[in-house]
């Protein structure tokens, strides 16, 4: 095992993970914790992503959200108007959110960080904005009004993976597969990043910007190709949201699922490699007990943040390092 590079050594451990997820089904039988697995796999994804984005490539980005429904709205729109299955469309939905991503990243990226945080979070209130005040319509086959982006109903009754019909009262195992898949692509690209040449690249501008711009590193150059691929990842990750649900609206846009979702990376841990996953399983726990308190809910994940922000900054990640250092020590 200490022969083994970092690159390799976590992509054991992944193996291993998503080797025990993928025995979950069996297992776990009641659908309702099912489908609350495949909602962390999603979320965990998400997650994966944004840490790879703000913790390593040092972008503090609002928009991975907006990404995120880009991918979901894709995949709505690529099927309810051009009839593309969601097998086909989930890759494009991917590649679409990276597109647009693109754009954002050259527009945000030559910025200071507060003003990419700023830039980020107004462009995606303002395509949120543009989405519900919608008011061009066309008569659709039913005879009713369908706006081009859904407005504030968004798209439902998408076309299924299909596993209703091959496994009938099991598809919900077939989506779980799916959806595992996508997280597997995700988290297996999000450790080639942090642990590859991309990764070095980054820990080289982090440590001494100066001195790595003055061997040749482009510090712009390298945050635009991070946040391209995180953006595919997570846009192919909200396809698989949709695909997953057959629907996708506004309520993505949610000022509330930002912080969810932002709280797991923050929790689990920055510039960790497992920390998001760990916080996407802690924030899930910390909803799933407060569900029966309403708009509370959305104040306790706002109290959590706030805890790990003052108290423990680097999370459980860099808490159970110190923890492990502090236990080494005193052996020694």
């Amino acid at each position: 095992m200490n022969s083994l590079t970092a690159l390799q050594r976590n992509l054991l451990i992944a193996l291993l993970f998503l080797s025990v997820m993928a025995i979950l089904p069996l297992i776990v039988t009641q659908r309702y914790f099912l489908s609350q697995i495949i909602v962390f796999m999603i979320w965990a994804s998400v997650a994966v992503q944004w840490n790879v984005l703000i913790g390593h490539a040092g972008v503090f980005s609002l928009a991975q959200m907006l990404i995120f429904a880009i991918g979901a709205y894709g995949l709505a729109m690529l099927n309810s108007y051009f009839d593309i299955s969601p097998w086909a469309a989930m890759p494009l939905a991917g590649l679409i959110a990276a597109l647009c991503a693109a754009f954002i990243g050259l527009a945000c990226l030559r910025l200071g960080t507060a003003y990419v945080a700023l830039l980020t979070f107004a462009i995606s209130y303002m395509v949120f904005v543009l989405i519900i005040t919608e008011a061009t319509c066309y008569t659709n086959v039913g005879g009713g009004c369908q706006r081009f982006f859904g407005g504030t109903t968004g798209f439902s009754r998408l076309d299924d993976l299909g596993f209703r019909k091959l496994l009938r009262g099991q598809w919900m195992v077939g989506n779980f597969y799916v959806v595992l898949g996508v997280l597997a692509a995700s988290l297996i690209a999000a450790i080639s990043v942090i642990h590859g040449r991309l990764g070095l690249a980054f820990l080289a501008l982090s440590d001494s910007r100066t001195y790595a711009i003055s061997r040749g590193l482009n510090r712009t150059k390298f945050q635009l190709l991070a946040f391209v691929i995180t953006a595919f990842f997570t846009g192919l990750t909200g396809a698989a949201y949709a695909a997953h649900f057959k629907s996708a609206g506004p309520s993505l846009f949610d000022f509330s699922l930002l912080m969810f979702v932002l709280a797991m990376v923050i929790v689990g841990g920055l510039k960790s490699t497992w920390g998001p996953l760990v916080g996407a399983a802690v924030m899930m726990v910390v909803v799933e007990l407060a569900k029966d308190y309403g708009d509370i809910r959305n104040m306790i994940v706002g109290l959590v943040l706030v805890v790990f922000v003052v108290l423990l900054p680097s999370g459980f990640a860099g808490f159970s390092r110190k923890l492990l250092k502090r236990l080494t020590t005193s052996q020694n």
